[in-house]
């Protein structure tokens, strides 16, 4: 979005393009001037594999020498580039002709990013070098300008690998010479090198602090322009001769806040003018402040934005994209980033290992939602050259990003990667001496930007060394989490030393965080793609039990090469958790509401029919907004029968109405719930509700056994019923693989074949059988083809390349938008009577009986996966055709393979049932 009110609309994007651009947009609407021409689109490029592209002077040559065309701002490599990855070394050039209005004005090419050495020049003189990955620089251009005449730019990147420089995550995609936009600017001779905008919402001002790309040569008028209705004037100040840099304080009324809810942003001008100067810079700043305090009516220190409490429900984004790698396709794209966060109730994003793109920081700001930015790593020793990328990495992101409201905090490391020293014979080591220097990059952000929070490191080793956030770093399955959080509340306190390395203890005020956490890492060789739903639903319970921990950080935002626990998958399309089947009107963003109810530490139990479950029950409020309301408690049993028939059930009189408090934290239980006194298997559904609304949902599942298995043969007033357990088939034919799980739990059988059953049919006389059987397609994943040898393949993160995502030993991948979509017919004595399709061979919360047989060894069976319930009659004359009494049933797929699921596995306490009607 532009600031169309000041009418900064003087030159169109796509000046030298008369097709659409790739991101035409202003690519920094925090520092945007009018005179500007983008040069995305396409370039004519080269490779330099031998490196002899200065010796022979590429940069003079014509571009009949450039055979390759690229799409600019896209990494060559990417899909989107249009070039693939053949050399470390690649050439631009393009033609380009200077406005003739800009005669008398500065002109320089700006580079948004470049990986790593860039090198430029025009019509063959040389304009600059840059060397870094992340942050924009600039060539001047004016002392070559022929005005209104085609010139010729080349740009020589070079992204060797160097051990010392910040590669990150670029495994994933190596984001290989220009990957931001890039575009010409006209300013003055003397012009705003920065403009950096200081809210302070307890004095009611914001401070500029503005600096010049040189001493003022004459006396300057600097002023800032604010829209009618936050300033009806104009605050101003002036340079004297040589001065450089200026503070200018700017008192404002009727404050209006950024915040989550409502991200207001004072949209501003800044202008510079004197004798043959004038510079005009369009930004904006949210009014808010980041700090730290304490948890009401207890000594809990909590991140405050806006001298608040706020519980920090942020998600781990690598905001890659798997056509542009680090570049994205479209502003709409970043945007919708952002919404993806919002719309689950998120408060943030953590931007990792990467130094974001500022049209996708300005949506955050936007939208509202918390940033916390982190510097990328090496993956070298930390030498001193490291420690130079690191730190110019640091304050260039500063000096670009200052204006953000919604970036919270800079975390300086991550995981000790690049802090290790090899020691020969001994572990890699993080040394006394390089904890001083990153103790010394804390000293330097803080000083650099005092108004946000800083981390030395966002840790997995405990080994922070001076941090505003005892942060901590943890994967475990779900049913380990509980202990996970309780162990860190415990061990945060002031003067402790856990977490922190030796010499360091943790210091006052300072709020303990989890800043990585899921199921990914929790299982042995990683979860794979598999439902993270379950595990997450336990982990958040765990959370919202202690309120010690100010708040957690999910692994991840979008699944990337390596990890398939996003909330969405790497090409943005939805995944679906089923918890709204099982709970009508929960979604996944009640596990992210300002109210909660955390259950019993167990998500799924196993009772007698007719048993109570005391269940112990927390609430939770992160707000004070039901401070003094009478809050109730509903609750409802919701139960599926040996048929897959549903029953619902209201609890009466569970709890007493009670009256909340501003962030209310304690135990409404253990409440005694009265199950049914048949077998099946079921939900707990309970709600918090204030004045008939419902403000939290959450629930646990159970199953009702009597025994070790039903009756195979059970008289019924209409019959009789006999049950067939999956594995007890006669005969079985597959095309591709045939296997069963955890001793027959569940049968598998994969591409083209059948299940074959023989059952005997009771004494009797029967009007017809109902058969019911839960049943879903069943795809050959990719662990479980013949050789498999998981993904365990190389190291993602440095460039092993991308996988099956089906691959790992414990995927079995999550429903989503992908289905796999089959048929079962059901054959009986040689007739068919029924063909169903099946929708998909799904995996999610409603598999909850597939997750309560998992043997919590740290390895997944099929974790979470489940079928549909199948149900068909069989006449009258199809029984009478039983061959001695029996019947011959067989299920057949004609491609997409079959999956039949037992009574403790799926969706539906049922085996194959088979109800003779008389």
């Amino acid at each position: 979005m532009r600031v169309a009110f000041f009418g900064l609309f003087l030159t169109a994007a796509a000046v030298f393009a008369a097709d659409p651009i790739p991101l035409p947009e202003h690519p920094r609407p925090d520092f945007e001037r009018p005179e500007w021409v983008n040069l995305n689109g396409s370039w004519s490029f080269r490779f330099d594999k031998s490196d002899e592209g200065v010796k022979q002077q590429w940069f003079t040559q014509d571009n009949g020498q450039y055979p390759l065309a690229i799409t600019v701002p896209f990494p060559w490599g990417s899909k989107a580039s249009g070039v693939k990855d053949e050399a470390d070394i690649g050439w631009y050039r393009r033609t380009v002709t200077l406005p003739e209005r800009w005669k008398g004005m500065r002109v320089f090419l700006v580079v948004g990013a470049s990986d790593w050495q860039t090198h430029g020049w025009i019509d063959g003189q040389a304009i600059g070098e840059h060397h870094g990955g992340y942050t924009p620089f600039e060539f001047e251009l004016t002392p070559f300008a022929k005005w209104g005449e085609p010139q010729q730019i080349t740009l020589r990147a070079d992204d060797k690998r160097r051990d010392f420089t910040l590669y990150g995550k670029q495994g994933y995609g190596n984001a290989r010479g220009i990957w931001q936009t890039v575009y010409l600017e006209a300013r003055p001779a003397t012009y705003l090198e920065s403009v950096h905008l200081v809210p302070d919402i307890d004095r009611r001002m914001v401070t500029a602090k503005i600096t010049l790309s040189g001493p003022a040569k004459d006396n300057l008028a600097f002023s800032l322009h604010f829209k009618p209705e936050d300033r009806s004037a104009e605050a101003k100040a002036e340079f004297q001769i040589g001065q450089m840099e200026l503070t200018l304080p700017v008192p404002l009324r009727d404050v209006k806040l950024w915040d989550l809810d409502n991200p207001y942003l004072y949209e501003v001008k800044a202008v510079l003018e004197g004798t043959g100067i004038k510079d005009e810079v369009s930004t904006y700043f949210g009014m808010r402040k980041i700090s730290v305090t304490k948890l009401p009516g207890s000594g809990i220190p909590y991140i405050a934005l806006n001298n608040k409490p706020v519980y920090v429900q942020l998600t781990l984004d690598q905001s890659y994209h798997p056509d542009g790698y680090y570049t994205f396709p479209s502003d709409e794209f970043m945007k919708n980033e952002i919404l993806i966060s919002k719309r689950l109730g998120l408060t943030g994003n953590r931007i990792h290992i990467k130094v974001e793109i500022p049209r996708k920081l300005y949506w955050a700001d936007k939208l509202g939602l918390l940033i916390m930015a982190d510097v990328p790593n090496s993956w070298g020793q930390p030498t001193q050259e490291m420690f130079q990328e690191s730190e110019y990495a640091l304050r260039e992101m500063i000096r670009r990003d200052m204006n953000h409201p919604a970036i919270f905090c800079w975390v300086l490391y991550n995981e000790t990667w690049g802090l290790f020293t090899k020691v020969p014979g001994k572990p890699n080591q993080y040394l006394p001496q390089t904890q001083e220097k990153v103790a010394a990059m804390y000293r330097l952000a803080k000083q650099l930007d005092p108004s946000r929070l800083v981390e030395d490191q966002s840790p997995c080793h405990n080994d922070h060394v001076v941090s505003d956030l005892n942060s901590w770093h943890a994967y475990r399955p779900g049913y380990q989490w509980e202990k996970e959080v309780l162990d860190a509340v415990k061990n945060t306190f002031p003067g402790s030393k856990w977490n922190y390395k030796d010499g360091y203890r943790q210091t006052d005020n300072v709020p303990m965080l989890n800043s990585e956490c899921g199921n990914v890492w929790g299982y042995e060789g990683s979860s794979g793609d598999c439902d993270w739903s379950w595990d997450y639903h336990m982990m958040m319970d765990a959370f919202r039990r202690h309120p010690q921990c100010c708040g957690w950080l999910y692994t991840e935002h979008h699944d990337v090469c390596n990890e398939w626990n996003g909330y969405v998958r790497f090409d943005r399309t939805e995944k679906f958790t089923g918890i709204e089947e099982l709970f009508p009107g929960m979604r996944l963003n009640d596990l992210h509401s300002d109210a909660y109810l955390a259950l019993d530490t167990e998500l799924f139990r196993v009772f007698r029919p007719g048993a109570t479950w005391r269940m112990p029950v927390s609430l939770s409020l992160t707000t004070d907004r039901f401070e003094g309301k009478p809050l109730t408690l509903n609750a409802e049993i919701r139960m599926w029968d040996s048929q897959g028939k549903l029953s619902e059930q209201p609890i009466k009189n569970l709890c007493p109405a009670f009256a909340a408090k501003a962030w209310d934290s304690r135990e409404l239980g253990p409440l005694n719930i009265k199950l049914p006194d048949r077998v099946g298997a079921g939900v707990i559904c309970l709600s918090l509700v204030d004045d008939r609304k419902i403000v939290a949902r959450n629930f646990a599942t159970f199953a009702l056994r009597d025994g070790e298995q039903q009756p195979r043969q059970q008289t019924t007033d209409g019959g009789v019923t006999v049950r067939v357990a999956p594995k007890s088939f006669a005969r079985a034919e597959w095309s591709q693989k045939q296997w069963n799980v955890l001793d027959g739990l569940k049968v598998n059988g994969a591409g083209k074949g059948f299940f074959e059953y023989t059952v005997a049919v009771p004494q009797g006389q029967w009007s017809k059988a109902v058969l019911r059987a839960e049943i879903s397609a069943k795809r050959l994943n990719g662990k479980d083809k013949e050789g498999a040898k998981g993904d365990s393949d190389g190291d993602y993160m440095l460039g092993a390349g991308f996988h099956d995502r089906s691959a790992n030993k414990n995927a079995y991948p999550m429903t989503s938008v992908d289905k796999w979509k089959g048929a079962v017919r059901i054959v009986v004595n040689g007739e068919t009577v029924k063909t169903v399709e099946l929708a998909d061979d799904p995996a999610d919360h409603r598999g909850f009986l597939s997750w309560g047989s998992q043997l919590r060894d740290k390895l997944l069976r099929e974790a979470g996966s489940y079928g549909y319930l199948v149900e068909t009659d069989i006449p009258s004359a199809v029984l009478a055709k039983a061959a001695d009494g029996k019947l011959t049933v067989r299920f057949e797929a004609d491609d997409k393979g079959l999956a039949i699921y037992g009574e403790r596995f799926g969706r539906y306490p049922m085996d194959i049932t088979f109800d003779f009607v008389k």
